[in-house]
């Protein structure tokens, strides 16, 4: 299966072919994989992203899932990379990880059918939809800061043509430990769904993005830690967590929260751990 990355090398935006542990740009240099500085494999004009798919995560927030998807926009100023740094506001402690699977359009869709999707699907790379939980309490609706505030959504390492979806583990780690551990066959609706779903009321052009959920077991990280998010076939895309340089404005705007909403969120569900909270990790 091609892989496509994009990287900075000699000052440029270069895209490259993975050939084994090196990169190939097109006219003939080289560079190891491990030693490229990582941009975003594609350049999306939107993010689009589902709220719950995984069958285990349903499960976990012990919901009956709604009858067809509902989704949420991530900004393209989210957008970071493998090896990028995922910044956590100072002030802010309720940042998840969400290992996921990314859908990247490869030409324009709009009003198609499920059947037909897989023609508009350039390839598939490996994502994170952190979220910030600490502004849950006020972005409910809209997810926006919670889940688009800048730095968290890592792309990468590369775009993977040719790959089927169909039966492939989705894991995550931090600090080298298991702590999702999911498949893709556990999606309620697939790659070709969720893209057809959303092309039917709003156009989906080249190196659009969807996120196509995440399993159980998204957790808080904190400042130092690294988290990886594996795909089979995909690779894997690892970031570290970092505090942001300046705390959040106090003087514009809602404040971070720490409600029993907040919190039972970001630990697990929104009933199972209200007031039996397990050992804050780390």
């Amino acid at each position: 299966m091609p892989e496509y990355r994009r990287i900075l090398l000699d000052g440029a935006v270069v895209e490259t072919v993975r050939e084994g542990e090196e990169l190939v740009a097109g006219d003939g240099r080289r560079v190891k994989a491990d030693d490229a500085r990582h941009l975003p494999p594609v350049v999306p004009s939107k993010i689009v992203a589902v709220h719950l798919n995984h069958r285990s995560r349903v499960e976990e927030f012990q919901i009956k899932l709604s009858a067809t998807p509902t989704y949420f926009h991530k900004p393209t100023s989210a957008l970071n990379s493998h090896h990028g740094a995922i910044v956590r506001p100072e002030g802010c402690k309720w940042l998840n990880y969400e290992g996921e699977v990314a859908i990247v359009i490869g030409q324009t869709a709009r009003n198609i059918a499920p059947a037909d999707a897989g023609e508009y699907i350039a390839g598939y790379t490996v994502a994170n939809d952190y979220g910030l939980h600490d502004f849950r309490d006020t972005d409910a609706g809209s997810m926006l800061r919670v889940k688009g505030s800048d730095t968290l959504c890592p792309l990468g390492p590369g775009l993977v043509t040719d790959w089927d979806f169909r039966g492939k583990y989705l894991r995550t780690y931090v600090n080298g430990e298991l702590v999702q551990d999911g498949s893709t066959d556990e999606m309620e609706w697939d790659m070709h769904y969720l893209v057809a779903d959303i092309a039917r009321t709003i156009t989906l052009y080249p190196g659009d993005v969807l996120l196509s959920g995440t399993p159980a077991n998204s957790r808080p990280v904190q400042p130092g830690d690294v988290v990886e998010v594996e795909a089979e076939g995909l690779g894997r895309l690892t970031n570290h967590i970092v505090t942001g340089p300046t705390a959040i404005r106090g003087d514009v705007g809602a404040q971070p929260t720490e409600s029993e909403e907040v919190r039972s969120t970001a630990l697990g569900g929104d009933w199972e751990f209200r007031g039996i909270r397990p050992p804050k990790r780390g």
